[in-house]
């Protein structure tokens, strides 16, 4: 592990993977269940090229590298310090040769990266719209939930630019958005081959779905058994334990 200065206002969190660890605003956006699910669900080939789209902190291209032997993941993120941040977290875990966090934005991938450039992208985008709840007053907060620097749509054109034909685009997202986020995915040419939608409990509604999409892929889609998060006491159900326990391995 290489020592990394850790500026004001920040923190080192172990990922209790390979010994890696990931610096983290403390007053910032950090990374949550969602971007953990996103990494799990996104089961890549060997020796792939991969990209993740809105990155934040890195979590999902640190992830990636660490579970599966890729040849490359890049991170794109749109805030130039979290961009900075990510980068520091990667010459941490010594994982540079693989892993590389770029600052850009989604809606300028033409400008950056060659068309048909990688094998899979991951995206674990904004939620809302502006008509969507209340704007977190800190700005960092705030673009990483609502879609004010990027929309739904911006990712998937992104997404498509990107992939090689048969490519995979993994997303995570808000189910109240999955009739949107469905035509808008088919829209594109990115067809979503498989899909999960992700419990809090057991009998409460879902709050998170995940989606496989295949570029040029023919329409068919298998939807898998249903994702819960708690037991009714509050702790972890088994299959989540063994999602984080993987990160122990």
């Amino acid at each position: 592990m290489e020592l990394i200065q850790v500026k004001e206002k920040e923190r080192i969190d172990d990922l209790q993977i390979k010994e890696y660890r990931i610096i983290q605003k403390t007053d910032g956006f950090c990374f949550g269940i969602d971007a953990v699910l996103l990494s799990d669900y996104a089961k890549v080939k060997k020796n792939s090229r991969g990209i993740d789209l809105c990155s934040g902190t890195g979590i999902v291209p640190i992830l990636m590298d660490a579970k599966y032997p890729i040849a490359h993941v890049e991170g794109l993120e749109y805030q130039e310090d979290y961009a900075e941040m990510a980068e520091r977290s990667v010459h941490m875990n010594g994982q540079s040769d693989r892993v590389h966090i770029a600052h850009g934005d989604v809606r300028q991938v033409k400008e950056k990266y060659k068309r048909e450039s990688f094998d899979w992208v991951t995206c674990n985008p904004p939620y809302m719209t502006g008509a969507h709840g209340l704007k977190n007053p800190d700005y960092g907060k705030a673009i990483a939930r609502h879609e004010i620097t990027c929309s739904l749509e911006d990712v998937v054109q992104a997404a498509k630019w990107l992939l090689k034909p048969g490519g995979h685009f993994y997303m995570v997202h808000r189910p109240f958005r999955l009739a949107e986020i469905i035509y808008t995915l088919k829209q594109y040419k990115l067809e979503p081959k498989r899909m999960r939608l992700v419990h809090p409990y057991i009998d409460k509604e879902p709050n998170m779905v995940l989606i496989d999409c295949a570029k040029g892929g023919n329409p068919r889609i298998t939807v898998d058994s249903p994702l819960i998060v708690y037991n009714k006491d509050g702790s972890y159900t088994d299959e989540i334990y063994q999602i984080y326990g993987e990160m122990k391995n």
